[in-house]
């Protein structure tokens, strides 16, 4: 019987241990299961990449956190809420999610804990309130932030609501995401928006990059020329080129730097960090995503494929932004970006020991890469490079004389970038093929594969698969807002003020703070005989964002005051709104208003109680 006993025990014990080879082998080394970590900004972009790494098969491609870069195209509240709500509607309220931070940097270069990533490296200090050095090229109003906050008006409208939101003081912040979810094992980190979170994680957390095992960056541009902004061959002799063959896409300052692209420039210091952190890295910059065009085929494609709430919310997102483009070349000049990099991402990680980047989507090429953080002449102290001006010992022990200790771009037409009658001088951010020595040997992709299906419309490799993964049954999405709550129904409120004598008109002007919204309540529970609130200013300007508006909505709409109008005041401060290109500029005033904890995080959100207000059919578009 003991014998009996001991064979069955060795049995046991022989499965156990062949189990536990098979998920160290296939668990561990990445033929399955890669653990992967989401650093992203939550443009529209990203918003695809998100929902194609969420469609993958976990078995594969595990996505483990997301975490919110919080100093490029979206502002931390409404990200943050969006990302949850996208989660939610997977079934994946399982993925940590983590954003800000009230850390600092020291001025002896001691990163504190919890650094939020609102501002980047080089202008950190010890809080959340700076200048906007890199961020003002990117829009504040329609075609920027705002639209990016709300997902241009309909965010609200479509996503379902689930238990998770933004709460102070118990919202994990992005660097004990990364953390925690790094400490627990071997762990592919994907960039999609500015490096300054993941090259704070690094500085602080060396002991840890052992467990990194790759990390994928959408960003850059290396020998890329930029296809925008061209001259059609029977262009008028008038026609000027803009942008036309640069290597970058600041479309809001190319004059002053053609070279650089946002995701590297939103942080040029934090990319230089990543990169030359000895860490395996693959980039997909815009010499690949250039080559992958969002057409008319695709678009038409697209319309008649969305089987699935994921794939109905991605096609909304391209639909509206197709049709508030700019100026007609839509078709010429909307690129995957983020969705791309996560494509080709997943296909080489499907493959073991896969060194070359063999995949399906696109072709792959060894470059020496560096990046640019500032401009020669170095060891020249002109007033524009925090690292070295004023200081007599350079922060982070740079060297003096050294590649970051140049002019560094100061702000939109930096008068030191500018050349008459020539191509802007300035190479802030630029990702820079260079010779050995001086570069780091990073896998690039150069361009995307053509479809193998000569007979179909679609002319990509990856478009074809795109469409495909967000349509398949696999890992689809529960529901929208409007099959969550099946009895909810889009309704306008206004009271019935027949027979009423009015009292005083009142405009009422707010920058949508917790304290204005206290005093929207009171005016709203006034008698009409005594104040008739006939209508709301919204400045954005002040301590919350333009999108937040869709709060000023929701309140009103609680209150059953459908029939009051809400205005958008502008965008900037009076002459702060650049000359030559009106949707972006400065941040003087407002650069004092912290964007964490207190600022524009609790005022986006009123503090999380926001979520909790009713949905109005109103919204900003």
């Amino acid at each position: 019987m003991k014998e009996k006993e001991a064979m069955l025990f060795l049995g046991f014990l022989g499965k156990a241990v062949l189990m536990m080879t098979v998920i160290s082998i296939f668990g561990w080394n990445g033929v399955k299961g890669h653990r992967v970590l989401l650093d992203t900004d939550m443009g529209t972009d990203d918003i695809f990449a998100l929902l194609y790494l969420l469609k993958l098969n976990p078995s594969q491609i595990d996505l483990q956190a997301v975490t919110i870069s919080t100093n490029a195209w979206s502002d931390a509240g409404h990200a943050v809420n969006q990302v949850y709500d996208i989660l939610y509607m997977m079934g994946r309220d399982d993925i940590a999610v983590g954003v800000g931070g009230e850390g600092g940097i020291l001025p002896d270069s001691t990163i504190l804990p919890n650094v939020g990533g609102y501002l980047p490296m080089i202008d950190q200090g010890n809080g959340t309130a700076g200048y906007c050095r890199y961020r003002q090229t990117i829009p504040v109003g329609h075609g920027g932030r705002l639209d990016i906050d709300s997902n241009y008006g309909f965010r609200k409208s479509f996503l379902p609501q689930g238990m998770r939101t933004y709460s102070p003081l118990r919202q994990p912040t992005a660097q004990k995401v990364m953390i925690e979810t790094i400490s627990a094992g071997p762990t592919v980190v994907f960039l999609i928006g500015s490096l300054t979170n993941f090259a704070l994680f690094l500085l602080s957390n060396p002991h840890l990059k052992k467990n990194v095992e790759h990390i994928y960056i959408m960003g850059g541009g290396i020998r890329s020329k930029n296809p925008k902004g061209c001259c059609p061959d029977n262009a008028s002799p008038s026609c000027q080129p803009q942008q036309c063959g640069d290597h970058g896409n600041l479309f809001t300052d190319f004059s002053s730097n053609p070279y650089a692209e946002f995701n590297i420039f939103m942080d040029p210091f934090a990319a230089y960090q990543v990169i030359y952190s000895d860490i395996p890295i693959t980039i997909v910059p815009l010499d690949a995503t250039n080559t992958i065009l969002v057409n008319k085929n695709f678009l038409e494609t697209f319309e008649k494929n969305q089987h699935t709430y994921e794939a109905q919310y991605c096609f909304k997102s391209l639909k509206i932004i197709r049709d508030t483009w700019f100026d007609d070349q839509f078709y010429r000049s909307y690129f995957m970006w983020d969705s791309f990099m996560s494509g080709i991402s997943a296909s080489i990680m499907r493959k073991q020991h896969n060194h070359q980047g063999e995949n399906e989507f696109a072709e792959m090429e060894y470059i020496n890469v560096t990046v640019v953080t500032s401009n020669k002449p170095y060891g020249v102290s002109d007033g524009s490079n925090p690292f070295f001006d004023g200081s007599k010992t350079p922060r982070f022990n740079l060297e003096r004389n050294g590649v970051h200790s140049g002019h560094v771009q100061t702000r939109l037409r930096d008068p030191f970038c500018i050349v008459k009658n020539g191509r802007g001088r300035c190479q802030d951010g630029y990702t820079k093929g260079v010779n050995k020595p001086g570069g780091v040997p990073v896998l690039v992709a150069v361009r995307a594969k053509p479809n193998r299906n000569a007979s179909s419309i679609l002319d990509r490799e990856f478009s074809v698969s795109f469409l495909d993964v967000l349509n398949q049954a696999e890992h689809t999405g529960r529901f929208n807002f409007t099959t969550q709550f099946p009895y909810y129904r889009e309704a306008f409120y206004k009271p019935d003020l027949r027979g009423k004598n009015f009292g005083k008109n009142l405009v009422f002007d707010m920058d949508m703070s917790a304290g204005d919204f206290l005093s929207l309540f009171y005016l709203l529970k006034l008698p009409v005989e005594d104040i008739n609130l006939k209508a709301i200013i919204v400045s954005p300007t002040g301590w919350a964002n333009a999108a937040t508006i869709d709060c000023v909505y929701d309140l009103l709409h609680m209150m059953g005051r459908d029939d009051i109008p809400v205005g958008l005041g502008d965008g900037f401060a009076m002459n702060q709104s650049d000359t030559v290109f009106s949707a972006v500029g400065d941040c003087r005033y407002s650069k004092v208003i912290p964007q964490g904890s207190g600022g524009y995080l609790d005022s986006d959100t009123l503090y999380g109680l926001a979520r909790s207000l009713p949905r109005s059919p109103r919204r900003i578009y």
